[in-house]
């Protein structure tokens, strides 16, 4: 429960070594960070995290209806939706891109403290909390080599800079739009349908993004432990 909040709240605390925790255990501070650190909401980013998910939940609300949509009295139209799905695609990009070449590059794969599926465990984690704003880590991996700090370094600046920028472009063309009256056919953001369709979404895009790497990692470990192997 402390690894799971803390890290869904994006300060990095823990009283266990998150390595140590059952595979369940372990991946389940690991999807918080990868969804942006949007549940509960993490410290300075999720703000903009659960902002970009909206955007997006109101545009399928629209396409639906097959109305404009709206968000906060703004009309939500091409350039928002396009800069939105930008924003989106940084995260998965940056721990994805960099932990599939780790997995097969033998200067990272030395830093690995375990093999099978909780080595690759070991490099999603690293990636995803450079990358979401995160301090958490699993202890078993030896990341203080030059493979390491600079990839590190560059997922965290992907994730933290790179994120910025098309949330400042929506900012932008958002604060230029005359603000609308909310009418008959107006779609609510404040009430349960809005909550579950926001829900949904982010369970479906961030299952669609990270399911097939959680599934050779902690998931496939989990898989094993029941069977009676450990790693």
């Amino acid at each position: 429960l402390f690894a799971g909040v803390t890290t869904g709240l994006s300060d990095g605390a823990v009283n266990a070594m998150h390595g140590s925790l059952t595979p369940i255990g372990g991946m389940v501070p690991m999807f918080l960070i990868q969804l942006g650190e949007i549940l509960p909401g993490g410290v300075g980013s999720g703000l903009y995290g659960i902002l970009v998910m909206a955007i997006i939940a109101v545009f399928v609300a629209g396409l639906m209806v097959g109305r404009t949509p709206e968000y906060l009295g703004k009309k939500i139209e091409a350039k928002e939706v396009k800069m939105a799905v930008l924003a989106i695609l940084i995260l998965p990009t940056a721990i994805l891109g960099f932990s599939a070449v780790a997995s097969v590059l033998p200067t990272a794969l030395a830093g690995l403290g375990n093999a099978g599926p909780h080595g690759l465990s070991e490099i999603l984690y690293a990636y995803s909390s450079a990358a979401g704003n995160n301090g958490s880590a699993f202890g078993g991996l030896s990341a203080n080599s030059p493979w390491w700090n600079t990839t590190l370094g560059l997922a965290m600046l992907l994730g933290r800079f790179a994120y910025i920028v098309p949330m400042m472009a929506i900012a932008g063309s958002l604060v230029g739009k005359t603000r609308l009256a909310a009418s008959s056919g107006t779609f609510p953001t404040t009430g349960p349908l809005f909550v579950g369709l926001l829900a949904g979404l982010i369970l479906i895009l961030g299952g669609l993004q990270f399911f097939p790497a959680l599934a050779l990692g902690p998931l496939a470990e989990h898989v094993q432990m029941i069977g009676g192997k450990t790693f």
